[in-house]
C-alpha cells in the first residue's frame, strides 16, 4: 500500500466533507454524543460506521479478534464503562460477522501459540452449545452456527457485568446480537431476549 495515497483520501475526505457542511470539523471538535456502543470484529472487511450507514460522532466503537466481551480484558471493559457510565450510551451491539477468521481458528485443534487464551473463550462457547453444534452435519452451517452463538454468549457477558445492570436499571439501556453477512451485505438481528437473559442469570450474576 501506497501510504502517501492515504493523505490525498485525506484531502478528498475534507474536501467532500466540507462542501456538504462548511461547519463539519468545528462541530464536530465540540465533542462526542453517541448513543450506540458498537463492539465488533477486526476484521478488515467489517466497517461498523459505514455498514449501519452512520458517520463521525454516531457510534463509539470497540472492535478485537471475533467480537468478545471478556470480564478479564482490561480494554473491552474499560471501554463498555466510559460508553455506559461516561456518554450514557442507549444501546450495546455485539455484531459479528459470517466467515469470521477467529471462529474458525477455534473449531481447529491447532496450537496457536499467543492466539490460545483468547480462542479458548470461543471454544468455551462451543462446548456450551456442543449438543446442537454437533448435530449439524453441513460443517460451513455449523461454523456459521457458532458465529451466531458466540455473539450471543457476549451478550451475556455484557449483561452479567455491573455498569450494564445499572444502566438497564435505571435508564433502560438494552444490548443486542446482530451478525453481518458479507455474501450479501445484510446485518441480521439475532433478536437476543435481554430480560430474559437477565432474569436467567440474575441469581448468580446479580450486582447491586
Amino acid at each position: 500500500m501506497d501510504l502517501e495515497l492515504v493523505f490525498k483520501n485525506n484531502e478528498n475526505w475534507i474536501s467532500e466533507k466540507l462542501a456538504k457542511n462548511p461547519n463539519f470539523f468545528k462541530e464536530l471538535s465540540k465533542g462526542q454524543n453517541p448513543e450506540l456502543l458498537f463492539i465488533g470484529c477486526s476484521d478488515s472487511r467489517v466497517t461498523s460506521e459505514e455498514l449501519m450507514g452512520m458517520g463521525p460522532g454516531e457510534v463509539f466503537v470497540h472492535r478485537n479478534i471475533a467480537n468478545m466481551v471478556i470480564s478479564i480484558d482490561l480494554n473491552v471493559m474499560s471501554v463498555v464503562n466510559y460508553a455506559v457510565n461516561q456518554l450514557k450510551v442507549k444501546d450495546i451491539v455485539v455484531c459479528g460477522h459470517y466467515g469470521c477468521g477467529g471462529v474458525k481458528a477455534a473449531m481447529q485443534s491447532a496450537d496457536l501459540g499467543i492466539l490460545n487464551p483468547w480462542l479458548r473463550n470461543i471454544r468455551d462457547v462451543y462446548r456450551i452449545h456442543q449438543n446442537e453444534l454437533n448435530s449439524i452435519q453441513d460443517e460451513e452451517n455449523r461454523y456459521n452456527r457458532l458465529v451466531e452463538l458466540n455473539v450471543q454468549e457476549q451478550c451475556v457477558n455484557l449483561i452479567k457485568t455491573a455498569a450494564v445492570q445499572k444502566a438497564n436499571r435505571g435508564r433502560g439501556l438494552k444490548v443486542h446480537g446482530w451478525v453481518f453477512d458479507m455474501r450479501t451485505g445484510k446485518l441480521i438481528d439475532l433478536k437476543i431476549d435481554f430480560d430474559k437473559y437477565l432474569s436467567k442469570i440474575m441469581e448468580i450474576y446479580h450486582l447491586e
